[in-house]
């Protein structure tokens, strides 16, 4: 599928019709932009987080949460 938009002055785009049905997205959701060197982009739906489970994973990362750990990564 080949679509074209047209970019405004304050940097806004309407996302034609066909493209929000093939990403199944309506307003309100969110999309996501991975720019690849050569220029090209690949436009996502972004999925929305669970929370939950985010939060059940937090909880088994303390072993890296130490001063030592702090200080080898503070850099990156």
């Amino acid at each position: 599928m080949l679509a074209v938009a047209k970019i405004t002055a304050k940097g806004q785009t309407t996302i034609p019709q066909d493209v929000r049905n093939a990403l199944h997205v309506a307003p309100g959701d969110m999309i996501t932009w991975e720019v690849g060197a050569d220029g090209t982009a690949i436009v996502r739906r972004a999925q929305p987080l669970d929370l939950e489970y985010l939060r059940a994973v937090e909880g088994t990362l303390s072993e890296w949460a130490g001063k030592a750990d702090e200080e080898a990564y503070r850099g990156l």
